[in-house]
């Protein structure tokens, strides 16, 4: 999956918790995120607080669809409350997709 795909699969899926999402569309998302962040962020302050509300809810469901796409819970996200226990989010975030299906879905294709 290329960088305008993952976006646009991630906005598309604006609030969608369920299914899985490849390691591909969550970086390329995760990149378009902080590219944007940085931006408005050197714009006002204002603006970058409003762009991070708007990315909060599809962040957190690309999220929850990577952690599903390694067979985990999407409520692990809730180790980013924690300082250092977060790190282990990293661990998921990178590990492999699951090529079978799991209980919650279909592997997701590469191509799509």
């Amino acid at each position: 999956m290329n960088f305008q795909t993952a976006v646009k699969t991630c906005f598309s899926k604006y609030a969608d918790f369920s299914g899985r999402a490849s390691r591909s569309e969550y970086w390329w998302f995760v990149l378009a995120e902080l590219v944007v962040l940085v931006v408005a962020s050197l714009i006002n302050q204002y603006l970058y607080g409003i762009v991070a509300l708007g990315f909060l809810l599809p962040a957190l469901a690309v999220g929850a669809r990577r952690l599903h796409d390694i067979g985990k819970s999407g409520w692990l996200q809730l180790l980013m409350i924690i300082p250092v226990i977060n790190l282990v989010l990293i661990y998921f975030y990178v590990q492999p997709t699951q090529p079978e299906a799991n209980a919650h879905g279909e592997a997701p294709s590469l191509a799509a």
